[in-house]
């Protein structure tokens, strides 16, 4: 069943638990499943209270960034809704904000547009090497489905 958005479409921030935005991950996001780890998850649902998409935040995947005050946003996932991104994107730098972190980042794959996160103000921080993913001899059974070179963005005012 396909919900169109209209064009006053509201959309409203809903708090979620792993499995009910992994769920709307596995139908929606482009190259990712689900997640293991999480700190929160949020909703972005329209005026019938469909869920029109999710944001998982959890820790840093590099640990040169994992410092105990950085969050980050793991999957980010919608149906197409208009401005639900962007409306994921500024809640959950805002529920971050609230609980103490000071920084925040997500990753996207270099062919990307990015467009989403510009429009929330978010900064491009730099662009990784890429690799032969996450797996290493210290972390065995770990890997990543899209190991080339991705780039990290930070919310705005990240850091201050």
């Amino acid at each position: 069943m396909n919900h169109e958005p209209t064009p006053q479409s509201r959309l409203d921030i809903i708090p979620l638990s792993l499995a009910e935005a992994n769920e709307f991950i596995e139908k929606h996001h482009r190259h990712h499943g689900r997640l293991r780890f999480y700190k929160f998850a949020i909703g972005a649902v329209d005026e019938t209270k469909t869920l029109r998409g999710v944001a998982v935040i959890g820790r840093p995947v590099s640990r040169h960034r994992d410092d105990g005050r950085t969050a980050e946003i793991g999957r980010l996932a919608t149906d197409g809704c208009p401005n639900a991104c962007s409306k994921l994107l500024a809640a959950s730098w805002r529920a971050a904000r609230a609980m103490g972190y000071c920084r925040m980042g997500t990753y996207t794959l270099v062919d990307e547009s990015g467009t989403s996160l510009d429009a929330a103000g978010w900064k491009l921080v730099y662009t990784t090497k890429g690799g032969s993913g996450w797996a290493r001899h210290t972390r065995p059974g770990r890997s990543d489905a899209n190991p080339g070179p991705k780039k990290l963005y930070e919310a705005p005012g990240a850091g201050q």
